[in-house]
């Protein structure tokens, strides 16, 4: 998952301060999320898939389609 998260901050020209400032956790947090030294709790996989507008899926590689669902 490190890849997707870390991808698309990138994409989105962000730092992790500033994602980890809307998550409203600490920077080093983040960064655990991105190495994979700690497992993304559901709500803020949630939310940063809402903030990327894509699929909880996607980030966890379950596909390949970066759109989200259809609500």
């Amino acid at each position: 998952m490190k890849t997707r998260i870390r991808d698309l901050r990138e994409d989105h020209d962000l730092s992790q301060t500033s994602i980890s400032k809307m998550l409203n956790i600490s920077q080093v947090a983040y960064s655990y999320y991105e190495l994979e030294k700690r497992e993304i709790p559901l709500n803020l996989l949630c939310k940063l898939a809402d903030f990327y507008n894509t699929s909880v899926d996607y980030l966890l590689y379950r596909t390949n389609n970066i759109n989200p669902y259809k609500k």
